[in-house]
């Protein structure tokens, strides 16, 4: 039997919603000038916004940069510079070999809200609009982002691999220093501490040139937030993850659209 106009713009709303809200939305990515380093080197990261990685378009501002090191412990990074299209942070490490974890921290952003009125699904982002007394609200939330990636120091380590338990995260199961083409990177999503079962990924891999444009693979946790992605070749790649959960009382918004981003590398066999 044929839609009915009523029952096919019903069909249709969420799908224009989701669509008019990410074409506004870049996407936050950390790059490291490398994913090895020496005892003692300084080490250095770009964060930024983009529509194409890894090409910055807008700095991700202020925020906690820190680096977890090999023991858990969790530092500041030394200094970190804004400029218009990125942000870039440098630390440098101290003697201890292992793996060290980067972070952008979390980043709070714009506020977003989405209504239908008159059949027609319309978006703002400035708080001072109001949202019309005859419209239904679709959605209203303030981004937050997170972007991580992993550098080691000599033989890789685990400890800060582990999950903090807050926000939205990418765990490791596969060491991120052990990744080769033609084998497998095993994860799992999780947000406060517990897997996110059913919860979309796209995995992008970079051209890192100006003229060709990333790949992009579309994955889906299993019931206990695992991944299992066959890596196709050699590069660098960035996990992406978005997931809606509640905000806290005081907020800004009643819920926090939550992005986080893992960059990591792969090796030829």
């Amino acid at each position: 039997m044929a839609k009915t106009p009523s029952k096919r713009l019903a069909w249709w709303l969420p799908l224009l919603s989701a669509v008019c809200i990410s074409a506004q939305a870049h996407t936050p990515y950390l790059l490291p000038t490398s994913f090895e380093a020496s005892p003692r080197a300084v080490i250095s990261v770009d964060a930024s916004f983009a529509d194409k990685f890894f090409i910055p378009e807008v700095a991700f501002g202020e925020t906690r940069f820190t680096v977890t090191a090999p023991d858990g412990s969790v530092t500041p990074m030394a200094d970190v510079r804004q400029f218009k299209t990125r942000t870039v942070a440098e630390h440098q490490l101290p003697d201890e070999k292992g793996t060290y974890r980067v972070s952008t921290g979390p980043r709070l952003g714009a506020i977003f809200r989405s209504w239908e009125r008159n059949g027609k699904v319309e978006t703002a982002r400035d708080p001072a609009t109001p949202t019309p007394a005859d419209a239904k609200l679709l959605s209203h939330y303030q981004s937050l982002s997170v972007s991580e990636t992993y550098i080691t120091v000599g033989k890789p380590s685990r400890a800060a691999l582990a999950p903090s338990g807050k926000g939205l995260e990418i765990v490791p199961v596969t060491h991120p220093a052990d990744l080769f083409a033609g084998e497998k990177f095993d994860f799992t999503v999780q947000y406060d501490g517990k897997p996110l079962a059913a919860q979309k990924v796209e995995i992008f891999r970079s051209a890192m040139d100006l003229a060709s444009q990333h790949s992009v693979d579309a994955l889906t946790t299993d019931g206990e937030g695992r991944i299992s992605y066959a890596l196709p070749k050699s590069g660098i790649y960035l996990a992406l993850v978005r997931y809606r959960a509640d905000a806290p009382a005081g907020a800004a918004a009643p819920q926090y659209g939550n992005n986080y981003t893992l960059t990591f590398r792969v090796l030829a066999q």
